[in-house]
């Protein structure tokens, strides 16, 4: 009974009052209500309706949170809660709305709720929670979740307001199985984004075949479930997910049509009871969803293994009512098997059966061969011997009639019954009755199938007299005689046997209590006792033990051994005293040379570390880091980066310009290039060119015809790998406009490359640049990185040149060699001591309107030397271009009586030296420190000497003869009184040289790979990230692997390049000499983004030997630029077509892409029967008429109007 007043239960009516309710129906209770899903923390009201209700009280809505909301009063049956907020951080939650009674009940603590006999459920969702896409976000309509896909996320849909824009196309991530029958039926898995947000409104094909989708199986949004419909015919198509309002998405994988074959089967046949392994082999057997092997279209034959060669299962067990005979088939996807070539015959056979195994008793220590007679075991694949409450043991079928089996071992003497499991099957002699089975019938209490099997005492042995050590004489016969102690087991001889150590012991003779087993041979070992051990199965016993002792024969012999050996002692002892000490005198008189060796080593050492100590101050106070740095425009960077090739050979087919004067002397006419030029049509031009190029260009945008045209041009064997290079630069001029659209076009190429690598040595690719999709790759990273190289490298980069420069300059360079005191090169090293001494003259410069200027010289330099010197000086803040050449000025020096004398190179007052005429020096003219000298432009131009080094070698010199072996023959007898130096002595000044430059190599390699925060290399990390996610795909997971493409597209194919070739960036001249020592400092760079260890050794080149030391700091940079690069937050396809967007905006206009359109035009006519092939066989271009539109371009550039019409 419940007391409304007290809210209390009472067990009787003693306590009656009128407020007592006696049943429950007539409780005072909440009314269930259904209430719509909300919005995870938006405010609303709760209307409820209450039943027996007798007067109003005070109520709250409790909804199990702390926070509880006061219910108002309507009517007398009516309450609502308002305000009530929800939030829940799931994608879902329910909440339980009670009604709870407010006041204080001093009999009860617990509170007090109104009656639910049906409980009021308030569910509440989040739309920002388990909604990663557009079409999971709105199908959760369907759940009552009012939720919208806005701002690329899940908001409900107030905050949403107005919506426009529909969800993006389905993209399908993964699809498997990715094989099935022609027949269709298979079960397809599409796993994916944005696939809808219910059944109805998708539709999946594969190719032209629709595939059934199944909506039980439908999770939205991410999976779909379909059944592949019928193929005409095997193939390899895509599959496309259709949604409505949405568009069509395509897979990445492609889904095959495949028809099975069955080839074989074996065995063929098998016993009745089944458990036979089979082995059905043919052609794709693996394929869809469902595989299964039918026996007779009723039994099923369990499968244990599929591959797409191989079936393996295990048969079942016959019918009664089947025939000897049965068909058994490869069921694909529930299709019944009608198709001859997916069936074959099986031959079901009698049962083998098992007369009696012998013998019948075992060992305790078991490992007994019993042996199992019957007939049928040629139908046998695997036997195991189950013996009761002991253990089990796997058999050997030796033939159709014997299987032999190893007891197991036992704790106890017992007898236990035996049974067999043949082919996994229990045998239990249901068989036909064998008159044979002699044992069954003597033994009425076993069941059939078992065997009976007594378990006794293990063997012993002991030898005569029972004996526990044996000696024995080695070299002597040994014959032991062993007792054994009689037992039932009825041991064979072939059962036991006998070891004397590690040496077996022949068996010779037997009975039942004894047998002699013998050694012939000799015993010998480490050891001065052997053990005899007799082993019977499992049972290993040591029953003694063979002491070996030596005869008085063998002492002789070893005294005689001794004294031969000790005699050959004493003679080896007088020659080895004999020739050590003639090869100590040897060794004083060698050493002695080795101290005056030495000491001219140690003077030419000291020098140079005098001179490593002191460059780095000169050099740096000599750097005029005030001067600009002549930075190349844009794009005569490109079209040097681009065609470098080409652009070497225009430089030298530039006629020299006639100098004009101006306040700073003789210019040179800037560089120009063909694609820097407008493209003007000029008389000549045929009229429907330009529309020709028109049409041309709208093709080269269309990517199904870009990448059919490189792969068609690619397959011609006469397209040479400089074709590639040069098709690869003329389309990166003409879509400069387009970078995205470059950018995509040379990702898919990419991707073709990839998956032809991935197959042979992933490695190995972009190690070279032989294909257009590489030499696209350089010129996209040289677009992308032209901006990082000049704002960050460039300084650095151009500061190592001049530091280069200016260290070679400060010592002797041959004129005519090429070879220097300071390089880092060793081929250009002057291996000579050659005095030489620097100093300062004065020089003006007529015309030029400057103050004359001190230049510092060194005394070994040839007047052209001085002359580039001088020239640098007054043009050092000019470029390179701008400069006069030393062969068009003439050099003048004024001695102190105004006498004045042109300088020149030779001369009459030049000397000869080796039948050589020795170009003329400072030193020669005798020019005194602080001499007054003139420069000005020559008058008459060729009548000039030819070029300094392109003299000939055989008939002038200036510091050393070419040939150093000749000069050292013939110096020797001229100067007697000079002590000979090694000329590898000098190899020394590669290291002042690479120390005095170390700092800026340092700062350079810093600057190259460091991430500035406010320039982020953005393509670095936008392709890096492309080449991450290949390897994904592809299952790549060596890192060693990754890193090599990440070296291979970045570091090698960019940035060795340009430090290899500083004229792509700077208007400089890049010397023969500074060619050698920056291939020295590109070398360590390659060496440092290597991932294996160099392995250096005395006869290692001196270009790796040099930066060693410096080369694991190096790789760490590197590892540590490669970490960064992965740290960076990913770039998203629209955040990059914006950079590649503002890269084609900046440089707009400054190339002439009409020229380049008309180059690649060359390409497509020279091969266009094999790019309409392509067409033709591309099913995208064949249904777009791209074949036609190519032929038009063709008639028009041709002047064939005939032709263009009948094409249109």
């Amino acid at each position: 009974y419940w007391d409304q007043e007290n809210h209390l239960c009472l067990s009787s009516k003693e306590e009656t009052k009128e407020t007592l309710l006696e049943s429950a129906a007539s409780c005072p209770s909440l009314i269930a209500s259904d209430v719509p899903p909300s919005p995870s923390g938006a405010a609303q009201d709760f209307t409820l309706s209450l039943s027996n209700i007798q007067q109003r009280e005070d109520l709250e809505c409790d909804f199990g949170t702390d926070q509880r909301y006061e219910a108002t009063w309507l009517d007398n049956s009516t309450v609502k809660c308002s305000g009530v907020v929800l939030s829940t951080a799931q994608r879902s939650q329910v909440y339980h709305l009670n009604l709870r009674r407010r006041g204080s009940f001093t009999r009860q603590l617990e509170d007090i709720f109104l009656d639910s006999p049906q409980p009021t459920k308030v569910e509440v969702y989040n739309c920002g929670v388990g909604s990663s896409d557009c079409s999971q976000c709105w199908g959760r309509e369907d759940q009552g979740h009012l939720c919208g896909w806005c701002e690329n996320s899940c908001r409900p849909r107030d905050d949403c307001q107005p919506i426009t824009d529909p969800c993006p196309a389905p993209e399908i991530h993964k699809i498997s199985p990715l094989r099935g029958p022609t027949e269709g039926g298979t079960l397809l898995t599409v796993q994916g984004r944005n696939l809808g947000q219910r059944p109805a409104g998708v539709k999946i094909f594969i190719g032209d075949v629709p595939c059934d989708l199944l909506p039980q199986h439908y999770t939205v949004s991410v999976e779909l479930v379909c059944r592949t419909g019928r193929s005409e015919r095997d193939g390899v198509e895509f599959v496309r997910v259709d949604v409505n309002q949405s568009g069509t998405g395509a897979s990445k994988e492609k889904f095959s049509y495949l028809v099975p074959k069955l080839l074989s089967m074996e065995p063929e046949k098998g016993s009745r009871a089944g458990g036979t392994r089979v082995t059905l082999r043919g052609e794709h057997l693996d394929i869809g969803s469902q595989v299964r092997v039918k026996v007779n279209d009723t039994l099923e034959c369990s499968i244990t293994e599929k591959t797409d060669e191989m079936i393996e299962c295990v048969m079942p067990p016959a019918l009664q009512a089947l025939a000897e005979s049965v068909a058994v088939c490869v069921e694909f996807e529930d299709h019944p098997c009608k198709n001859l070539e997916l069936s074959t015959i099986y031959t079901y056979e009698k049962n083998p059966t098992i007369s009696s195994i012998h013998p019948t008793k075992s060992f305790l220590s078991g490992g007994r061969t019993i042996t199992v007679s019957g007939r049928g075991f040629d139908l046998v694949q695997s036997v195991t011997m189950q013996v009761r409450e002991i253990g089990q043991m796997d058999c050997l079928v030796l033939s159709s009639s014997t299987i032999i089996c190893r007891s197991p071992a036992s704790t106890q003497s017992q007898e236990t019954s035996v049974q067999f499991v043949l082919n996994g099957v229990l045998y239990t002699g249901d068989g036909p009755s064998s008159s044979d089975n002699k044992q069954e019938e003597e033994d009425g209490d076993l069941h059939k199938g078992h065997f009976l099997l007594e378990y006794v005492e293990d063997p012993q042995f002991f030898t005569a007299n029972k004996e526990k050590l044996i000696k024995h004489h080695s070299g002597e016969p040994l014959t032991l005689i062993i007792n054994k102690v009689p037992s039932d087991l009825e041991l064979m001889p072939e059962e036991y046997s006998v070891m004397i150590g590690s040496y077996p012991c022949n068996i010779s003779f037997h009975n039942d209590q004894l047998f002699h087993c013998t050694i012939n041979g000799l015993l010998s070992s480490s050891e001065s006792e052997l053990p005899v051990t007799v082993q019977v199965g499992n049972f290993h016993h040591t029953i003694a033990k063979v002491q070996l002792g030596g005869s008085e024969l063998a002492i002789v012999v070893s005294i005689v051994v001794c004294c031969v050996l000790l005699l050959l002692c004493t003679v080896a002892l007088v020659v080895y005293c004999t020739k050590s000490r003639r090869a100590e005198r040897y060794w004083q008189k060698t050493l002695l040379q080795m101290e005056e060796m030495e000491s001219q080593i140690r003077e030419e050492i000291r020098k140079g570390f005098a001179e490593l100590q002191t460059d780095m101050t000169d050099l740096t106070k000599e750097l005029n880091r005030s001067q600009g740095i002549p930075f190349l425009e844009y794009k005569q960077f490109v079209t040097r980066t681009f065609f470098p090739k080409m652009c070497s050979d225009y430089e030298k087919s530039l006629v020299q310009p006639t100098y004009e004067n101006d306040s700073l002397g003789p210019r040179v006419v800037p560089e120009t290039h063909p694609l820097l030029q407008d493209w003007q049509a000029t008389n000549t031009t045929r009229p429907n060119i330009e529309e020709g190029i028109t049409l041309f260009s709208t093709l080269l945008n269309n990517k199904h015809f870009l990448i059919t045209f490189v792969h068609a041009l690619e397959q011609q064997k006469d397209f040479a790998v400089r074709d590639r290079c040069s098709l690869a630069s003329l389309l990166t001029i003409a879509l400069h406009g387009k970078l995205e659209y470059y950018t995509s076009i040379m990702k898919d190429l990419l991707v073709d490359l990839i998956d032809a690598s991935a197959s042979k040595n992933p490695k190995l690719m972009l190690r070279r640049t032989e294909s257009v999709v590489e030499k696209m790759l350089t010129n996209w990273m040289s677009i992308c990185m032209y901006s990082y190289l000049k704002e960050t490298v460039g300084e650095p980069f151009f500061l190592l040149l001049c530091a280069i420069k200016q260290q070679i300059n400060k010592g002797s360079i041959d004129a005519i060699t090429g070879k220097a005191r300071y390089t880092l090169n060793e081929e250009w090293l002057l291996r000579e001591n050659v005095e030489a001494k620097p100093q300062n003259i004065n020089v003006s410069f007529q015309g030029c309107g400057m103050d004359s200027l001190s230049v510092r010289v060194m005394n070994t330099d040839t007047i052209c030397q001085v002359k580039e010197k001088i020239i640098e000086a007054f043009y050092k803040n000019l470029p390179f271009s701008q400069w006069p050449r030393a062969e068009d000025v003439d050099l003048e020096w004024f001695d102190s009586g105004s006498n004045s004398r042109l300088l020149q190179d030779l001369d009459n007052s030049s000397v000869m030296e080796d039948g050589r005429k020795k170009l003329n020096t400072v030193f020669h003219y005798k020019i005194p420190e602080g001499a007054s000298l003139a420069m000005s432009m020559k008058d008459i131009k060729g009548n000039t000497l030819e070029r300094v080094k392109d003299l000939d070698t055989e008939k002038y010199v200036h510091l050393v003869l070419p040939h150093d072996e000749l000069i050292e023959t013939k110096k020797a007898h001229r100067h007697s009184h000079r002590k000979k130096v090694l000329p590898e002595i000098y190899l020394t000044r590669l290291l002042s040289t690479k120390g005095t430059l170390q700092k800026f190599l340092d700062d350079l390699f810093q600057a190259i790979l460091c991430i500035p925060p406010e320039r982020p290399p953005l393509a670095v990390k936008y392709f890096f990230d492309f080449l991450e996610e290949q390897a994904d795909k592809r299952g790549i997971t060596d890192p060693d692997t990754l890193h090599i493409w990440k070296t291979n597209s970045l570091p090698l194919r960019f940035w060795v390049n340009i430090l290899k070739n500083p004229q792509f960036v700077f208007d400089i001249d890049k010397t023969d000499h500074m060619d050698a020592c920056l291939s020295v400092i590109a070398q360590a760079f390659i060496d440092a983004c290597s991932i294996s260890d160099l392995q250096l050794g005395k006869d290692s080149p001196t270009n790796k030997l040099l930066y060693a030391k410096e080369i694991p700091e190096y790789k760490k940079r590197v590892q540590c630029y490669y970490k960064q690069i992965q740290d960076m937050s990913p770039l998203s396809e629209q955040e990059m077509n914006a950079h590649l967007a503002e890269e084609s905006r900046k440089y707009r206009n400054e190339f002439n892409t009409n020229l380049a359109l008309t180059e690649i035009y060359k390409y497509a006519k020279r091969y266009r029967n094999q790019v309409a092939n392509a067409l033709e066989t591309n099913p995208t271009a064949r249904r777009t008429q791209l074949h036609h539109k190519f032929e038009q371009v063709i008639a028009l550039m041709e002047d064939n109007i005939y032709e263009c019409c009948s094409e249109a």
